[in-house]
């Protein structure tokens, strides 16, 4: 089985289904144990200071303050999951994605963004997404999804509401000329 970790997940135009329509979901995970990972283009109506006010994370005024926080998807969805450049030795409960990325999981990521410190480039999700073992792959052969390595600067760079656009384009599509009907050649 080749490793889907660091690839996006395009939903394709025909998913309906309510936690994923419409997604791109960002692979932090993909093993013989299943696969885990985050919606990256679907802001919640809540900031990151709302977050810091629920959490009680003073500091001061942190430049971050007005960032979006994300759906990260259905599961854990009272858990944070902060996708970030840097590596995960700096941080509690935190695993490296990619030599760039790594996923952080602790309070400690919070806190220094609360105080301006952290990496410059991150997404705070509340959730993740994760398939069972071979549960993922059943969706690709049903054509749920559309996948592409996952770039950067789709991720930080783009505007929330153009990243799926972004992540087709990367592969040349436009999923706006896809139809939602679903086929098997």
């Amino acid at each position: 089985m080749q490793s889907l970790k660091n690839h996006f997940l395009l939903a394709m135009p025909h998913m309906d289904e309510s936690h994923f329509a419409g997604s791109l979901v960002y692979l932090c995970d993909h093993d013989d144990n299943g696969s885990m990972g985050v919606i990256a283009n679907r802001p919640l109506d809540i900031t990151l200071d709302a977050l810091f006010e629920q959490l009680e994370l003073g500091g001061g005024q942190s430049l971050h303050r007005s960032a979006p926080v994300y759906y990260g998807g259905p599961m854990h969805k009272d858990r944070g999951f902060i996708l970030h450049h840097g590596k995960s030795d700096d941080w509690d409960s935190s695993v490296q994605v990619t030599d760039e990325l790594a996923l952080t999981t602790s309070m400690d990521m919070l806190q220094a963004l609360a105080n301006n410190e952290g990496p410059e480039r991150f997404i705070v999700c509340l959730g993740c997404s994760g398939w069972d073992v071979g549960q993922l792959e059943d969706e690709i052969k049903d054509n749920a999804w559309l996948i592409v390595e996952g770039e950067p600067s789709v991720l930080f760079e783009t505007p929330p509401a153009e990243r799926l656009g972004a992540a087709a384009g990367i592969l040349g599509v436009d999923l706006n000329l896809m139809t939602p009907d679903a086929g098997h050649a």
